[in-house]
């Protein structure tokens, strides 16, 4: 199924598009719940009604119509937590090798993640950044699980269970507060806690079982050849396949369920894909050629990023009005 948040100039709904036409879940199914966070509180059991709910649609055995004249919002407006993890080899080695070291060792050890801002989420549309932002702003082209139900100590083996779907992340990130801030090695914050964008859709794994492929030698749990590309004003950028990750969402999982509860809609990225953003790719333009002409997100540019089988989400970057600088870091 392809499960959307949509919002008309009445009303904001959960919907499920059928045959490219989105349809209200509530409307077609009354015990449906009327919003993402109740929807996938109910665990299984809302699920199991939307997929007949799915079913009729397509006999045309519900006469309802589709809705007309709405705007995609974030599937989960307003997740339970956000985390976001570290699964591609190729983007850490990458943006090691750009810094002059060399690749860490405990990669291999076991999946790490951190806390993102849960109350900064959007979906696709415009992006508010503050002028601090702009200096050397980034996106990050990513994969995100969404948790369907409530588990602890959750083995690799059975975490894909507790997956209810798949959508595009946009991690967006301002690399000078981000850099300057991880100089006292507590992560990032700052830097990161402004937007990050999730959507258009959520994808439930049933939709993507023809993109299956094994996971990498020594690891566990589903992975898909599904290819990911993000286009910064039309022009591609950025390349790459979620069956590059290292570490698979079940083992990401496993790690963040250790001795702490995971809840439904709790939303975890995978982490960045190789080339999946500027600062790689600056980095590495510029230990290829000292003359490489850099480049940032900066006030009106367009960010579109597509994965096979998870749609299209667009974002414009916009200039929020303000006077306020963050406090610098003092050289």
């Amino acid at each position: 199924m392809k499960l959307a948040t949509y919002k008309t100039v009445y009303w904001d709904g959960l919907g499920i598009i059928v045959d490219d036409k989105l349809y209200d879940l509530n409307t077609c199914d009354p015990s449906i719940p009327d919003n993402m966070n109740a929807f996938l509180g109910d665990g299984d059991t809302s699920i199991e009604k939307a997929a007949v709910v799915e079913a009729k649609l397509r006999l045309q055995q519900i006469d309802i119509k589709a809705v007309e004249n709405y705007e995609l919002l974030a599937p989960v407006p307003s997740p339970a937590s956000c985390r976001d993890g570290y699964a591609f080899r190729q983007h850490v080695a990458a943006a090691r090798r750009n810094r002059g070291l060399e690749m860490i060792k405990e990669f291999d050890q076991y999946p790490v993640f951190y806390f993102t801002n849960h109350q900064a989420i959007y979906g696709p549309g415009d992006i508010a950044c503050m002028p601090d932002h702009f200096n050397k702003l980034d996106f990050e082209l990513e994969a995100a699980i969404v948790i369907g139900k409530q588990g602890r100590n959750i083995k690799a083996e059975k975490a894909d269970s507790y997956i209810a779907g798949y959508m595009i992340m946009n991690d967006m990130s301002a690399r000078t507060l981000q850099m300057e801030e991880m100089l006292l090695n507590l992560g990032p914050a700052k830097g990161k806690d402004f937007a990050t964008a999730i959507g258009p859709l959520l994808v439930t794994p049933d939709e993507l079982e023809s993109y299956k492929i094994n996971a990498k030698p020594g690891h566990i749990g589903a992975c898909y050849n599904l290819e990911m590309t993000c286009k910064v004003n039309g022009i591609e950028v950025s390349k790459g396949n979620m069956a590059d990750m290292d570490w698979t969402f079940a083992e990401i999982i496993e790690r963040a369920s250790y001795g702490c509860t995971i809840y439904p809609g709790d939303v975890i990225g995978s982490g960045t894909v190789g080339t999946g953003c500027f600062l790689e790719l600056n980095g590495t333009g510029l230990l290829n050629d000292p003359n490489y002409q850099t480049q940032w997100l900066k006030n009106g540019d367009e960010v579109e990023m597509e994965i096979t089988g998870l749609g299209i989400l667009k974002n414009t970057i916009i200039a929020e009005p303000s006077n306020w600088s963050i406090l610098r870091l003092k050289k």
